[in-house]
């Protein structure tokens, strides 16, 4: 059984380490533990700052709150993962960089994908002179009924 805990710690490690190298992305030990708890799995994920924290002190890693904030912008800057915002206190990070809209679910303070093919738009306004459009989020808050 050890056997196999070894083989999947070793897979979810090389599939960080390849998700480091594709944006390019120095993979130090704080940065391909935190990306192997992050796509380990290979599974996008929703994360904030102080949830990826306390998973990481639970794996035994030794790493600050502040390490897991400048390494999640660190991976939004290298193009790995998006900062969503919900309010002013909260952000959450989604590995999942394709365009695409979110459900916040106000009663669990979770963030979870909602379906992109039935949010449409008919116009954008245009930027202002001197600007583009870099993305559009799009956060569709829920209450259950």
């Amino acid at each position: 059984m050890n056997q196999t805990f070894a083989s999947l710690d070793e897979q979810a490690q090389d599939r960080a380490t390849r998700w480091l190298a594709r944006a390019h992305v120095r993979p130090t030990r704080q940065r391909l533990s935190l990306a192997t708890l992050l796509v380990g799995d290979g599974h996008d994920r929703h994360v904030t700052a102080e949830g990826l924290f306390m998973a990481a002190k639970a794996s035994g890693e030794s790493v600050s709150l502040a390490t897991v904030y400048n390494t999640l912008r660190a991976f939004c800057a290298a193009g790995l993962m998006n900062e969503i915002t919900v309010d002013a206190t909260r952000s959450y990070f989604d590995t999942c960089v394709e365009d695409h809209p979110h459900y916040f679910w106000e009663d669990t303070q979770e963030l979870t994908d909602a379906p992109s093919g039935e949010v449409a738009f008919a116009r954008l306004p245009d930027p202002p002179e001197g600007s583009e459009i870099s993305r559009v989020d799009v956060v569709i808050r829920l209450r259950r009924a």
